[in-house]
């Protein structure tokens, strides 16, 4: 491995602790990936800032940062989105204990380590100076949305990783960062008209839910998408990524939208996409019952969302209308907020009774449930986090306009809410079939690991694990409907699953689980995951990848396992075999 001499003085301690634990990181998600060069990058996108999100991790890890004055970013770096709109808190009637107390805590000790707090996850729609090379961006829709429509090539970072290269300036040069590997996986064709922001966003999340964990994709799926119609606008390229996001895709090509598509004929699915399975899901995702709010923007809306909005506001307000009890957020990053400001679209929604917040997104605000328990929205994104653990919110989802009928009319729909558990959900794709015999495999583990020896209670998945919001931060058991393992909990397993999946936050849920022991005692991935490794290496929990045969699928829940790891080599053995059910 070529490391860096720079990189070197760090990981010997001569920038200080904080340098020195981040060079750490770098280097052992290097090794992991099988690089052999490292890359300096241009710049870097931190994520993990809201309360509910990061968590008691984040707030305990950015504390054990804090103290060492050489231990600031050595790029530009810029930082995602919080939880709150500080100065419209008593309008967001927040009810959660020492939540700004909490928020800026966490704001200033990024600040500290020299990271521009321009608190947006959209960062590709801000103006920032780069439009091409490497960065090292940790936002999943900001990811997916470079990846595919700009010149900046970055890896899906975790939080914790985007970090680590924000302080040391490097990073692997692997995954994404290499063109060989940047091709895509799976085809999908669009038989059926486009003409909704919202549309976009039902299609980038109906790929998602297609995956079969069969298919091999090492970077997460990357779908080549043809049948689009002409002339779509930023707006919709926008929701079209940050959805497929939610599943892990790094970038797409969409026909004539990207560059053209690597030629490629050995997908591993094909799928199509009709106006059948748009109407489907619309119907499925319509509101049932009452609507206490209607949120837009999620990732935060661009000037053209909130002007198209607003649009549809002024339309209702040249009619005498207005919106009741502030019942439609708008959430915009600070820039464009400034720029909608002087141009007189915040003073229009706000006389209508809209609440325009900067600096946040709906996903990571804490909702006060005395007064929202069922939010309409048009953002499958914001669907996927608000239901999830992070809210427990009923969410439905529909298009601008309907959402903004919604707002200034309560009565639209009286029928009871609808609840999380009236939702159906189907099942996960798995493969999974019980085993039998021995088995004695042999992986990989990372550099700052030297030996160990774990023995434990397999549990195992062949279906990613998505921490946040899917994995209580503080009982570790997996909340996730459908998913093989939902309602288990991780704690003092041996852990084995394919790779985690959603919001790149993941590090600092597990971290937070470890530091509480509520985690696993080992982790197992088939695939080098940069959602996992961090707060293995960082935190020293035994970790393994690479194995000869698929893990997932030779290891059983509930098998007695041992793992050693001796002279660089994991090997892996079932000590007995639980019965099958």
């Amino acid at each position: 491995m070529n490391v860096p001499s720079e990189l070197i003085s760090m990981l010997d301690g001569e920038h200080g602790t904080t340098k020195q634990k981040a060079a750490r990181l770098v280097i052992d998600l290097a090794s992991s990936a099988g690089a052999t060069d490292f890359v300096r990058c241009e710049h870097s996108h931190v994520s993990g800032v809201s309360v509910i999100t990061g968590g008691h991790g984040l707030r305990r890890f950015l504390s054990d940062l804090a103290g060492d004055d050489k231990g600031t970013v050595s790029i530009p770096t810029t930082l995602n989105s919080a939880g709150c709109d500080r100065e419209k808190m008593e309008e967001m009637e927040i009810d959660y204990p020492d939540f700004l107390k909490y928020q800026f805590e966490i704001i200033d000790a990024y600040s500290n380590l020299g990271i521009d707090a321009t608190l947006s996850c959209t960062p590709y729609d801000r103006g920032i100076d780069l439009a091409e090379g490497i960065g090292s961006w940790a936002e999943s829709n900001a990811v997916c949305f470079s990846n595919s429509y700009t010149s900046l090539i970055t890896n899906r970072e975790s939080g914790l990783s985007a970090l680590a290269t924000a302080l040391t300036g490097w990073a692997p040069l692997w995954g994404l960062h290499i063109e060989e590997n940047r091709v895509p996986n799976i085809h999908v064709k669009v038989e059926c008209p486009m003409e909704y922001i919202s549309d976009w966003s039902v299609l980038g999340d109906w790929i998602g839910k297609q995956i079969r964990p069969e298919w091999r994709m090492p970077w997460g799926m990357m779908p080549h998408i043809s049948g689009l119609p002409d002339n779509a606008s930023f707006e919709m390229k926008k929701a079209l990524t940050a959805a497929a996001a939610n599943y892990g895709c790094p970038m797409l090509w969409a026909d004539g939208y990207t560059n053209d598509s690597p030629i490629f004929d050995n997908y591993q699915g094909e799928l199509i996409f009709t106006e059948n399975d748009l109407q489907l899901r619309y119907e499925e995702l319509s509101p049932k019952g009452i609507v206490d709010l209607v949120v837009i923007g999620c990732p935060q809306a661009s000037v053209g969302e909130v002007r198209a909005t607003a649009s549809y506001v002024r339309s209702k307000m040249e009619n005498g209308e207005n919106i009741p009890e502030k019942r439609l957020w708008i959430f915009t990053s600070g820039h464009n907020y400034d720029i909608l400001e002087s141009d007189g679209t915040i003073d229009l929604l706000e006389e209508a009774g809209a609440l325009v917040l900067k600096d946040t997104c709906p996903e990571v605000t804490p909702y006060n449930r005395k007064k929202f328990n069922h939010i309409l929205t048009n953002s499958l994104k914001a669907e996927h986090y608000l239901t999830s653990g992070l809210n427990k919110m009923p969410t439905s989802v529909s298009t601008i306009s309907d959402c903004v009928d919604h707002a200034f009319n309560p009565n639209l729909i009286t029928d009871p809410r609808p609840t999380l558990e009236s939702i159906k959900v189907k099942p996960m794709f798995s493969n999974k079939k019980h085993r039998i015999g021995d088995l004695e495999i042999s992986g990989k583990s990372l550099p700052s690991q030297k030996e160990w020896s774990i023995e434990g209670r397999a549990l195992v998945t062949d279906v990613p694990i998505t921490y946040l919001g899917y994995v209580n931060r503080d009982t570790g058991v997996i909340e996730e409907r459908g998913h093989p393992l939902d309602g288990i909990a991780i704690e003092d397993t041996i852990l084995i699953y394919p790779k985690g999946s959603g919001s790149t936050v993941a590090p600092f849920v597990l971290m937070g689980l470890i530091y509480t022991g509520k985690g696993p005692k080992a982790i197992v991935n088939c695939d080098v995951c940069p959602l996992t490794l961090p707060a293995a290496s960082l935190l020293n929990v035994p970790y393994a990848h690479g194995f000869e045969l698929n893990p997932t699928l030779e290891v059983n829940t509930g098998d007695r396992v041992l793992m050693k790891l001796t002279d660089g080599v994991v090997s892996l053995s079932v000590i007995s075999r639980v019965s099958e059910d």
